[in-house]
């Protein structure tokens, strides 16, 4: 529990601290993690059975997630993202040399690793560029409020846990911690609507309810994963808590439902 405690008392200095050291820092911070991450589950979905295509992985989501950087950034390079398109013709070619058993499901757990990890990790950075120049207000909010919403989840149902929320997938999770969540991701919300203004209280409120539900999806898709897998943890980067996937599951699902919903506030309302 100590190990536990420690480690996630630095992982969410780091977090913080890249958020608040400016649109390099961040972009380049989440972009190694979600490249990290698509690492990690390329290695935890391997077996006999299944042999992703580790390194063209990477390769793939690099000529993704670098131009999509470079654009927040600097407002320019989107279209270096057409390199993507010869990195995805190249994974079917280098099938065709493996010589492994079920090509078309390496190929497409290949695939669906940059839609499940790397996609979500974009937009997650590109709602510090929401409003066209760096705001750290959004990602941190939503940082904010996602945590509030695991912590309030898991001491509700710890202490009032009586009904089942996704017992095939998740016996431990319960409708009780589902609505605690709530509970703390509105108040974080609040108190966040009070310091920053780029939203009404009522839509800071509306994103928590997002972030919440969205979360909570993503949660229960990787505990989905891991059981199919008969894996407990994603990895063993963060002594106490598993690996990256375990702690940014709920982003995954949440961070493209916030940035549609910013979008469509801010930019096209």
């Amino acid at each position: 529990m100590k190990i536990r405690a420690v480690t996630g008392f630095f992982f969410v200095i780091i977090m913080l601290t890249s958020v608040l050291l400016g649109g390099n820092v961040f972009v380049s911070f989440f972009s190694v993690l979600a490249l990290l991450s698509l690492s990690e589950f390329y290695r935890m979905v391997k077996s006999e059975n299944i042999k992703p295509q580790h390194l063209t992985g990477i390769l793939l989501a690099a000529t993704i997630i670098i131009p999509v950087v470079l654009s927040l950034i600097f407002n320019q390079y989107l279209t270096y993202a057409l390199l993507a398109i010869p990195a995805v013709l190249l994974i079917g070619i280098v099938e065709l040399y493996r010589k492994k058993k079920n090509p078309i499901i390496n190929i497409s757990i290949t695939y669906f690793g940059i839609i499940y990890v790397i996609a979500p990790f974009c937009f997650f950075a590109a709602l510090a560029f929401v409003e066209t120049t760096f705001n750290f207000h959004f990602p941190l909010a939503f940082l904010l409020m996602l945590w509030a919403s695991d912590t309030g989840a898991y001491l509700f149902g710890i202490k009032f846990g009586k009904h089942k929320l996704f017992e095939r997938h998740s016996p431990k999770k319960s409708w009780e911690g589902l609505f605690g969540g709530l509970i703390t991701s509105f108040l974080v919300a609040f108190i966040i609507s009070t310091q920053y203004h780029e939203l009404s209280a009522g839509q800071w409120l509306c994103m928590s309810f997002i972030i919440v539900i969205g979360g909570s999806l993503g949660d229960l898709f990787e505990s989905m994963l891991k059981r199919s897998l008969s894996v407990k943890d994603s990895g063993s980067i963060l002594p106490g808590h598993g690996g990256l996937l375990d702690r940014f599951d709920g982003l995954l699902f949440a961070a493209p439902l916030v940035y549609i919903y910013l979008y469509w506030l801010i930019i096209l309302g």
